[in-house]
């Protein structure tokens, strides 16, 4: 304590004090939403980022470009992003888009129509949830049972008022 407060009895000027940089997760989260629905931290610390990682900063705008397709309903940019996403040099980017070229009609399909899986997913998951907690001990009865009372609570969640 007695060597934090020094400088300040000397009339020091005080570094500023530095920002830790953002994990891979917080930058992932930066990066997905949209512009208009980051914070403004965000928007305030994103740009410098991009501009200390030009690797970021690609990966930044093939996300964008699969966004505005997404937004849009308009897969017809489809095969040229997958161009670029497997012409960016980056391993993982190029792995992606080696898998979604062998399934690139269902994902034309997902980007084109307003249904999905979603619920069904949410379904499954609660089943593999409650199977594991049971720890292989559940009858098919007693799974039913539990899960059906898990989408009664969601159902009664989602309707309740955000307030």
């Amino acid at each position: 304590m007695k060597m934090a407060v020094a400088p300040l009895r000397r009339g020091l000027p005080l570094d500023e004090p530095h920002k830790r940089p953002p994990s891979p997760r917080e930058t992932a989260r930066w990066i997905t939403p949209r512009p208009g629905h980051r914070s403004p931290q965000t928007n305030d610390r994103l740009p410098r980022l991009l501009d200390h990682c030009p690797e970021l900063r690609h990966t930044h705008d093939l996300v964008r470009r699969f966004a505005a397709m997404l937004d849009n309903r308009d897969a017809t940019p489809l095969p040229g992003w997958l161009n670029d996403l497997a012409n960016s040099g980056l391993t993982p980017l190029a792995g992606l888009a080696g898998a979604l070229r062998e399934d690139r009609h269902a994902v034309a399909q997902g980007i084109t129509t307003p249904y999905n899986s979603g619920v069904n997913e949410g379904r499954i998951t609660d089943v593999k949830l409650q199977k594991r907690l049971m720890a292989g001990r559940a009858g098919v009865s007693l799974l039913r049972h539990r899960v059906v009372l898990i989408a009664h609570l969601r159902r009664r969640y989602a309707e309740r008022p955000p307030w």
